[in-house]
């Protein structure tokens, strides 16, 4: 097969050892053609330089403020130069022939707009976290991961069409992001690949699970197993998501699901439960689009 340059991007914020991780397994991987950006989100408390020091070879950026997921590989998006992006979460290593079957599918088929490999946890790789995803559901705004929690035994072992890739990682190509822009950077963290994907199916392209490309994954390294930073950003985007992407009658129902049923009930549980500072991280986050109720800018999206 021909080898067409592909530009894996990542973000660092604090743990840069676990980039270096990252890194160190790039460097096994027997792709012959790519470049690799490390964006750092500002991060605060731990040197990033070690990261550049460590792998020479990498272009790293580091923004001066935290842009979060969507503006910091926005930013990496556009130094980019290669026909295929791939974003690749920090806290995931890679097998050392994830990235051929990625690229075989895209020049196989240019009907496609992204794929996600297939995704497996770090600490039971015979566990899988991704093999598709199920349709959001426009009511409760939530989806459903297909092969997730399962053993790996083979049984999603075809490629198969999917309705949202993984925002750990997705390779998607230039020319797509030319034509759909990038992701939205209202979103900071979470659901923002979701949108995107949405974008991208919008624009007639297709999203494919590729079952023989596996990474491990971490996953929460930065924000926690479930932190207030996690609570907060997690259901603003939520809302987020709903407010760009459901529309008529449907809107109308979901909205009233989401102040009758969603909202009260998740905020009693915080408080049943006692967890003051998820309720607060809850609270301000429903907060944040009342505050926001007719903002223009949470519908926009940022040209390539």
């Amino acid at each position: 097969m021909d080898y067409p340059l592909v530009s894996i991007i990542s973000i660092n914020y604090n743990h840069p050892e676990v980039t270096c991780q990252l890194l160190h397994s790039l460097r096994q991987i027997t792709y012959p053609n790519l470049e690799i950006i490390v964006v750092d989100n500002a991060s605060p408390n731990d040197n990033p330089a070690i990261i550049k020091q460590s792998f020479p070879e990498i272009t790293f950026i580091q923004s001066k403020e935290n842009l979060g997921f969507a503006g910091g590989n926005n930013l990496g998006v556009r130094i980019a130069k290669g026909k295929y992006i791939l974003l690749l979460n920090n806290d995931t290593e890679v097998d050392s022939g994830f990235l051929e079957p990625l690229v075989a599918k895209f020049e196989n088929n240019p009907a496609i707009g992204a794929v996600s490999p297939k995704i497996k946890y770090f600490h039971t790789p015979d566990t899988i976290q991704y093999a598709g995803l199920s349709p959001v559901n426009p009511y409760t705004i939530r989806s459903k991961g297909i092969g997730h929690g399962e053993k790996d035994q083979g049984q999603h072992d075809l490629d198969k069409r999917t309705n949202f890739v993984h925002g750990a990682a997705m390779m998607v190509p230039m020319e797509v992001i030319r034509k759909t822009g990038m992701m939205a950077e209202c979103y900071f963290l979470y659901y923002e690949e979701l949108d995107w994907a949405n974008l991208i199916k919008n624009a007639g392209y297709e999203l494919w699970y590729i079952h023989n490309s596996v990474i491990l994954h971490k996953e929460s390294i930065s924000t926690g197993k479930l932190s207030p930073l996690k609570v907060y950003y997690m259901n603003r985007s939520r809302l987020l998501y709903l407010r760009r992407n459901v529309h008529g009658f449907t809107f109308l129902v979901a909205l009233l699901f989401q102040l009758g049923v969603s909202i009260p009930k998740n905020a009693l549980k915080f408080l049943i439960s006692g967890e003051k500072g998820h309720f607060k991280a809850y609270h301000r986050a429903v907060m944040w689009h009342v505050k926001n109720l007719f903002s223009k800018d949470i519908h926009l999206n940022p040209v390539f």
